[in-house]
């Protein structure tokens, strides 16, 4: 129980909103800021998070008041005039994980799920599983999760149970994954985002051993070096390729709406068939019903739970067809999303139309020539690539590299891609090429106005003559 009105400045963010929702549903009194609500942006977001109580203020310290506790967002900095106030106030100042791992190491039960890929997926499926499996779990992900989507609750990236049970994504990308003392701590992959390897394998080490039980894909060579530092009695392996797997997947079927499989364990075999596409989802479900195995749930139960798992927003979302031509919204923003995306779609016919919108400078920079091998190696002769400026909200990131260069070094592996600076422009050239049999696929993050772009060409599209 928080005894302190709490303030979340950025409370529109992905972690930021399920983190407050959480809190208010617990009792205590929650307000917030955030400088897209200042912007007039995403307003049914906020008229949401009224709904739930919540008083929201400008970003400009009026919110701010004796006795709360402040939580700030990554994308809010010191100059922020929240911070400011509080500062003068003399408030308690604490990041949106220190706050969130305050939570999460007072549940008496709790699985943190982190990893480069697939942690937000992997943490709405073991949720889905408690919560069908009548265990009331609390949830706190970074994703809308679309089996508790209501006409209420339309931004159902939270589920608020039982504060004992504690299910959550969890962050490396500052560094605040060392944070965390969870029960069981689920490592999907560790690849080239965020942070160097050297450093990355470090955070993803200790976040293991703080764990009284590691669940590790076998099937990723970064994260299965790890097991041996972690130590065999701590570990639960899965995969499809390792032997040695606790829980080991047979018999992979890619399908059209979704993927089955077999999940040997303890000695049996249990068939799991998902409505989510892609091996990486199989690979996501394994990890879920392994860590769920170690809250006490049944292997079969489990199974059966995710054959009614219904995914997430903006993972692979189909967001309308119109005219034989199929829209398809995606969180893909790092080279291994992009691979796991691209191989699922490669794999069912269909010309690609894609438009990737990088979520930084910063990214370009650190892994512009990963991204580009992605894009090139995931892509037919036929299909065509947009890319519009990335992502920028200020500040000081150097801006060398953009997407002209990104569009550049696709082109010169031989695939057709166009930089296209603004997303107008795009969203007119999609509408205009596309045809019957046709996929538009939109990636990136940190966006939360690219579903609307996307529901937009679904839209022209069916007016089209």
């Amino acid at each position: 129980m928080i005894d302190t009105p709490v303030f979340f400045s950025g409370i529109g963010g992905s972690g930021m909103l399920p983190l407050a929702s959480i809190v208010c549903a617990g009792g205590a009194r929650v307000a917030g800021s955030d400088r897209s609500l200042d912007a007039g942006r995403t307003p049914q977001k906020f008229d949401y998070l009224r709904s739930l109580g919540i008083q929201l203020f400008a970003q400009d310290g009026s919110g701010l008041q004796p006795g709360m506790t402040l939580v700030t967002s990554a994308a809010v900095e010191d100059t922020v005039p929240d911070v400011v106030r509080a500062r003068e106030l003399g408030l308690t100042h604490l990041t949106r994980p220190q706050f969130l791992a305050q939570l999460l190491n007072a549940a008496q039960r709790s699985v943190a799920v982190g990893g480069t890929s697939g942690k937000s997926t992997v943490t709405g499926m073991i949720g889905w599983i408690l919560q069908a499996c009548h265990r009331q779990p609390t949830v706190m992900n970074g994703a809308v999760m679309k089996n508790f989507v209501t006409p209420s609750a339309p931004f159902a990236s939270a589920l608020v149970g039982d504060p004992a049970l504690f299910v959550s994504e969890v962050d490396e990308s500052d560094g605040s994954i060392s944070l965390y003392r969870p029960e069981v701590a689920v490592l999907t992959n560790i690849s080239l985002d965020h942070k160097e390897m050297a450093e990355l394998r470090g955070l993803f080490a200790g976040f293991l051993k703080a764990a009284k039980k590691a669940v590790l894909n076998l099937d990723d060579p970064e994260t299965r070096a790890l097991a041996d530092a972690v130590g065999s009695d701590k570990v639960v392996g899965y995969g499809f390729d390792s032997p040695g797997a606790a829980f080991m997947g047979k018999d992979l079927q890619l399908l059209s709406d979704g993927v089955s499989f077999a999940v040997h364990a303890e000695g049996a075999r249990h068939e799991v068939g998902l409505s989510v596409p892609g091996r990486h989802n199989a690979s996501n479900a394994l990890a879920a019903i392994a860590a769920t195995s170690l809250l006490g749930v049944r292997i079969e139960d489990a199974a059966n739970a995710l054959g009614r798992f219904e995914g997430l927003k903006r993972r692979l979302e189909t967001v309308g067809k119109a005219k034989g031509v199929t829209v398809i919204d995606d969180f893909a923003h790092n080279p291994d999303k992009i691979d796991a995306t691209l191989a699922t779609l490669r794999a069912q016919p269909g010309r690609l139309l894609i438009m990737f919108q990088p979520h930084g400078f910063g990214p370009l920079s650190k892994m512009g020539e990963q991204l580009a091998d992605s894009l090139a190696k995931g892509m037919e002769a036929d299909d065509r690539l947009f890319l519009p400026d990335p992502v920028y909200q200020g500040g000081t990131t150097e801006r060398h590299r953009g997407s002209d260069w990104l569009a550049a070094q696709v082109r010169d592996c031989g695939r057709k891609a166009d930089h296209v600076a603004e997303r107008p422009a795009i969203g007119d050239a999609l509408v205009a090429e596309a045809r019957s049999g046709d996929r538009i696929l939109i990636m990136g993050a940190r966006d939360d106005t690219l579903i609307d772009f996307a529901e937009d060409l679904v839209s022209r599209i069916s007016g089209r003559n």
